[in-house]
């Protein structure tokens, strides 16, 4: 039916209603701020992180990385149709790993450092052993998981024989990768491609992003959806776990990133750049909880104090969009990939 169809315009106009219903709904029920109960807290000191290395290698856009789980080892992937494990310690490559495809979006290590998956515009996802290697002398794929009717758009591993992923065609999948099946798969996961995705600790929660503008969190035990969160006014580009496990935050086209309690089901912080000319790609959370990062399109990373909600500092350097940031387990270290080719170490 065309755009303007008066049944369309009239079912748009009754969800924005409920979802307005909903959000005084929940103002009323916030009987405080964010910022006035952690007013009388001390501030942060201002972020001065600088870059530590730079990874050169890639000889195109960088799309993606992520730490291991070692918090020395780091996977990029690019669209010269390569991922490069990094030593981040050295700045020196471990491994570098050919691609069928050249339209990757994610990779990601497992905790454990023993497996890489990647995926994009190919709609599949690749599963490497670092610790085997083929006649070519590069990581043996173990698995290769198709089937999707969209790009892969994120991925995370449970451990070294199960992993997660999020596609283009709006679909959940839990693999076996022992046995390359599914063991789980949910259709209309969003009303869009989803995006984004971040676990808990303890692996029993997950949290989704989406085109749709909302994000959604998942009880892994039993793949529900527990809740669903409004606020952003346009794509959803990163979501992120809190260490607590009671919230997350969110990075998104509209030029903010927001904090969201769980416990509280609704929005609890609301995070804009000092100038606000560019969406956001990426966020990262540091180990305390306390510090928000978001990689930008104007090519910097953003950093706020999420308790007081004030802007701390900009991590300068990079020339060119940024496309993803990681958080180091340990908490030292962030690693963040850009379109201009380089991926950078910043302490």
């Amino acid at each position: 039916m065309p755009k303007d169809d008066p049944e369309i315009t009239k079912l748009k106009n009754e969800l924005q209603s409920l979802i307005q219903k909903f959000q005084d709904a929940q103002k009323t029920a916030a009987d405080t701020t964010l910022e006035t109960v952690c007013g009388s807290m001390s501030d942060v000191p201002k972020i001065r992180m600088t870059t530590k290395k730079v990874l050169k290698g890639h000889i195109n856009k960088v799309t993606c990385c992520d730490f291991a789980g070692d918090s020395r080892h780091v996977v990029s992937g690019s669209l010269d149709g390569k991922l490069i494990i990094w030593d981040a310690w050295t700045g020196n490559k471990v491994q570098v790993i050919p691609l069928r495809s050249a339209w990757v979006m994610s990779s990601v290590f497992a905790k454990s450092g023993n497996f890489v998956a990647c995926g994009g515009m190919d709609n599949m996802c690749t599963v490497y052993d670092l610790n085997n290697r083929d006649s070519s002398g590069s990581a043996k794929i173990v698995r290769e998981l198709a089937g999707y009717e969209g790009f892969l758009s994120c991925s995370r591993f449970f451990d070294d024989k199960k992993i997660i992923t999020g596609s283009g065609d709006t679909r959940l999948t839990v693999w076996d990768l022992e046995s390359g099946k599914k063991l789980q798969e949910i259709n209309c996961a969003h009303a869009g491609d989803v995006c984004s995705m971040s676990m808990s600790s303890d692996q029993n929660t997950l949290v989704t992003g989406s085109v749709d503008r909302t994000m959604k969190v998942w009880d892994m035990r039993d793949m529900t959806c527990q809740q669903t969160f409004f606020g952003h006014e346009s794509d959803v580009n990163s979501v992120c776990m809190h260490p607590s496990g009671f919230a997350f935050c969110s990075a998104s086209e509209d030029k903010t990133a927001r904090l969201f309690d769980i416990r509280a089901d609704q929005q609890i912080g609301l995070y804009r750049p000092p100038t606000s000319n560019s969406g956001f790609t990426s966020s990262g959370l540091s180990r305390s909880g306390r510090y928000l990062f978001a990689g930008s399109d104007d090519s910097t990373v953003h950093v706020w104090d999420i308790a007081k909600a004030q802007h701390v500092g900009n991590m300068q350097g990079h020339e060119n969009r940024i496309t993803s940031l990681s958080v180091s387990e340990n908490g030292m270290a962030v690693a963040t990939g850009s379109w201009d080719n380089y991926v950078k170490i910043w302490l």
